[in-house]
């Protein structure tokens, strides 16, 4: 299986490099339809895993991801996108499950919904992945780093479901292999607040308060869908950290 990982310099791409050195990991500037293109009728990949994102760049995220898209049909490629548990605004009161309406409420999550349509559209047999916060890689995360920032504040009923960089990447890997496509979601097991998985990291307490009304809030991923399909153990951040 030829492997190709957009994104792969940062967080989550570093680790699927990590486990997969044969995959290539050229960088290509996605928001240049002719120049995907071009790189993909060349590599010829089996398989895009399209990790690569800008928290504060829309146009990386949504034309980015659609010409991605449109170049991973082109060439006949297997395409997994990577999308966000914040394209809910977290007022379900339960966790959410892949046919949940999408309702975002920031701007990024505006941009990685209207992501997942474009590249949906572009191509059909997609397999869109919603995850969480990752933590646990060779290098820490921007989430690590923040449980140690004493200045920090963190919310106490903002709900995630973190996962483990490496499950994460694995699952991916095996997802590669199976035919599968529309959305997924592929996360951690223990649904924690935004507080309690910094004193996890932490190891002690850290500053916290409840989260304003602007902000998603209880955005845990039902993952029974994955689990049922995955030899790989998503495992939750408790029995990791605790």
């Amino acid at each position: 299986m030829k492997l190709h990982v957009t994104g792969a310099t940062g967080y989550l791409g570093s680790e699927l490099v990590r486990l997969r050195p044969d995959a290539s990991m050229e960088r290509v500037e996605v928001r240049d339809a002719d120049a995907v293109s071009e790189f993909f009728g060349r590599l010829r990949p089996d398989v895009v895993v399209h990790t690569a994102y800008r928290q504060d760049e829309d146009d990386v995220n949504t034309v980015g991801s659609e010409n991605v898209a449109r170049a991973a049909a082109s060439v006949g490629a297997r395409l997994i996108h990577l999308s966000t548990d914040v394209v809910f605004d977290g007022r379900k009161g339960a966790p959410y499950v892949e046919e949940d309406p999408l309702t975002p409420l920031t701007e990024y999550g505006h941009a990685k919904a209207e992501a997942e349509m474009r590249v949906a559209l572009a191509h059909p047999e997609t397999l869109l992945v919603r995850t969480s916060l990752m933590y646990g890689g060779g290098t820490p995360s921007k989430h690590e780093l923040a449980a140690h920032d004493p200045d920090f504040t963190f919310y106490t009923n903002e709900i995630r479901s973190p996962v483990h960089v490496t499950d994460l990447a694995e699952a991916l890997l095996e997802l590669a292999e199976l035919d599968t496509a529309g959305p997924l979601h592929v996360a951690g097991a223990d649904d924690v607040s935004r507080a309690e998985f910094a004193e996890l990291i932490r190891g002690g307490p850290v500053r916290s308060e409840p989260a304003p009304e602007t902000r998603p809030l209880d955005c845990s991923l039902d993952s029974s869908r994955a689990r049922r399909l995955l030899r790989t153990q998503l495992r939750g951040v408790r029995g990791v950290l605790g």
